[in-house]
């Protein structure tokens, strides 16, 4: 089983595919690592060798910023943001939409569960107390 950055790729998907479990690689970057490691895409992770998979771990180690690294940089970028009080940063803390979406309509995923409209209800008048039973119905 092939393991980089932490993380077991799939070996049964093509080795393009696979790459891209890893947090902070995508297509682009993929085929610039295969293309570099001199591994074919379409090659299943299964068939690759134990030379492979050391070339296209070193060409990551090296020049890729990846998984635990990545997100302690993103959150500490958003961390920032919040920090020095910017028109993004509060929208992060908020919850909203950072990127200029609207949120009238949609906007679900970054708000969460519609909270619904609050109904008021009519004030009950108070009702009378219920007669007691008569005493032939106790026995």
């Amino acid at each position: 089983m092939a393991r980089i950055a932490g993380i077991d790729l799939p070996r049964e998907k093509r080795g393009l595919i696979a790459v891209q479990y890893i947090y902070g690689i995508g297509i682009p970057s993929a085929t610039r690592i295969m293309a570099d490691a001199r591994v074919d895409g379409n090659k299943r992770v299964k068939a690759w060798s134990d030379d492979e998979v050391s070339r296209i771990r070193d060409i990551i180690e090296r020049e890729y910023k990846v998984e635990g690294d990545l997100r302690r940089e993103v959150a500490m970028n958003v961390k920032r943001l919040m920090d020095i009080g910017s028109y993004r940063g509060i929208r992060h803390r908020k919850g909203l939409p950072v990127r200029g979406q609207r949120t009238h309509t949609n906007a679900r995923t970054r708000k969460g569960k519609s909270k619904g409209v609050m109904v008021k209800k009519k004030p009950v008048a108070a009702a009378p107390a219920a007669p007691a039973a008569p005493a032939a119905a106790r026995k």
